[in-house]
Parts: C-alpha cells; sequence; structure tokens
C-alpha cells in the first residue's frame, strides 16, 4: 500500500507552486522527505521555496522562527492569492 500511494509516483504530475517548511527536529516527518519533496519540485520546474529550520520539530515555536514563518507564509500565499485586476 505504501508504494501504491508515494508521492513519488506522481511526481510527473506536479505543477502547484509550492512552499515547504520542515524542522529538522519533527520526528513525524524525517527532513528527508521534505528535501525529496524540494529536490523533486525543482527538478520539475514548479515554482517552489524552502524554509529549513535546523532548531524547530513539527510546529514553528521559537518566536524568531515563528515570526520567519508568518513572513513567509504571508508573502508566499500574496504572490499567488493576487485578486486579478
Amino acid at each position: 500500500m505504501y508504494e501504491h500511494w508515494s508521492p513519488s509516483n506522481f511526481v510527473k504530475n506536479f505543477n502547484t507552486p509550492m512552499l515547504v517548511v520542515h524542522g529538522e527536529m519533527d520526528y513525524r516527518v524525517p527532513v528527508t522527505e521534505g528535501l525529496q519533496l524540494f529536490t523533486a519540485l525543482q527538478r520539475m520546474g514548479v515554482d517552489s521555496k524552502l524554509l529549513y529550520f535546523p532548531d524547530e520539530g513539527h510546529w514553528v515555536l521559537k518566536p524568531q522562527n515563528s515570526e520567519l514563518w508568518y513572513h513567509t507564509v504571508l508573502d508566499w500565499l500574496g504572490k499567488y492569492l493576487k485578486p486579478n485586476s
């Protein structure tokens, strides 16, 4: 089942811009998974950005990191969710 539903089987269909956020200390999702996703997006030419926190886990909790997270996410959303004028 894991192989059948693995996202790696669908890389050829990736085309949605994606912001990948990952913390080195995330024990729920290994950091290699986030790096593989980002690498696949880059190789496919999909607009993508990696926001990596070496000192965070699954949740970004430290104040300075949280501020960077909010600015990055809001900028990313603003880039793609601007109303058509």
